[in-house]
């Protein structure tokens, strides 16, 4: 097992490794200093793989246990899924001294954080990350959010976890499709600033999964204890986020993040090529990593329609917005463009 600890407003450890789940009660009391009321927020596909564990475990350890599951999907990522959660809160009720438990993926994870953030003005929450998605990104930073109409995250609060549990065995149960979509965040840490893991990389990514975790988490930590308020630095983790939001929001949430993310990233990049920033060598190493890793690499929208969508994107700051612009692997910049130019950015990356 491998344990970091990510130094913020509050610190707290992120362990990863395996069966972790079994042992999450005593982890969890470790961590919280004390036995308490705890409620774990889950959704209905990783409940009914997961959820009797970790009750077992955290009733074993002495805490008084309540459960609460919503839909799977980006849709479940809603005010009205968070106005749910805190009624159900407040109906047992759960005090300043008691918990929640994120036991899922980015989903449950962002709104689970949301939650703690504002309930009675703060309790705190534990991450148990079930993809890979989540254990590499979602899960560490204290970024939490739920969606509204008009964007991605658009209604959130910076709230750091206690503990993180990443126990490696989950993925195991991933369908193809959603391991690849944390791959499309793994691959991001490397073209933002760390080329020696982007060429790791290419031998696979799901060999040795613990150690390319591992990696990610420390990239992410280095960042985060920087900029933990994201007002600088931090924003370099946004790499192919402006464009990918924009991308889920024009597919009606079909195309999945990580599928988005790919897309976003290499619209950037391909941009930067065609400005004279980046080498197109670069471009070609992207995309070849990404098909490999069965992530898409063309868009179905047009320029027009996705920088629509993105003037929306909580990166934007009156009429400017900030772009991560690759000007090679493992060297990615932030960029400040009028909102009005985005459209020729994204058409830039657009065209082959």
């Amino acid at each position: 097992m491998k344990r970091l600890t990510v130094h913020a407003s509050r610190d707290y450890d992120i362990l990863i490794g395996e069966d972790l789940l079994a042992a999450s009660g005593s982890y969890v009391t470790e961590t919280l200093g004390k036995v308490c009321t705890l409620c774990v927020v889950s959704d209905d596909n990783v409940a009914p793989l997961y959820l009797e564990t970790v009750v077992r475990s955290l009733e074993s350890a002495g805490h008084r246990v309540h459960s609460f599951v919503i839909p799977h999907g980006e849709e479940s990522k809603s005010t009205e899924s968070l106005v749910a959660l805190l009624e159900f809160l407040a109906e047992r009720p759960l005090t300043r001294s008691d918990a929640l438990v994120a036991l899922g993926g980015g989903v449950v994870g962002d709104l689970t954080g949301f939650c703690a953030a504002i309930y009675l003005r703060g309790i705190p929450f534990i991450q148990i990350p079930t993809t890979l998605l989540a254990a590499v990104d979602s899960s560490v930073g204290g970024k939490t959010a739920v969606d509204l109409r008009a964007g991605k995250n658009l209604a959130g609060a910076f709230h750091q976890p206690s503990l993180v549990l990443c126990d490696c065995n989950t993925l195991d149960t991933l369908k193809p499709e959603v391991f690849a979509d944390g791959c499309a965040e793994v691959i991001k840490y490397g073209v933002i600033n760390d080329r020696p893991f982007f060429e790791l990389l290419k031998s696979g990514i799901r060999d040795n999964i613990e150690e390319v975790i591992a990696l990610c988490v420390r990239n992410k930590a280095a960042v985060v204890e920087e900029d933990e308020f994201d007002r600088g630095s931090r924003q370099l983790l946004n790499l192919g986020h402006t464009v990918g939001h924009a991308i889920e929001l024009c597919s009606h949430l079909e195309i999945s993040h990580g599928s988005a993310v790919a897309m976003g990233m290499v619209i950037v990049t391909r941009a930067a090529v065609a400005m004279g920033l980046c080498p197109e060598e670069d471009l070609r190493e992207l995309i070849a990593i990404l098909r490999k890793a069965n992530l898409p690499t063309e868009c179905p929208f047009g320029a027009e329609e996705l920088a629509e969508a993105a003037s929306a994107d909580k990166k934007r700051t009156g009429g400017s917005i900030t772009l991560v612009v690759p000007h090679g692997i493992g060297d990615s910049r932030l960029v400040k463009i009028p909102v009005t130019d985005l459209a020729s950015w994204i058409q830039k990356g657009l065209t082959s």
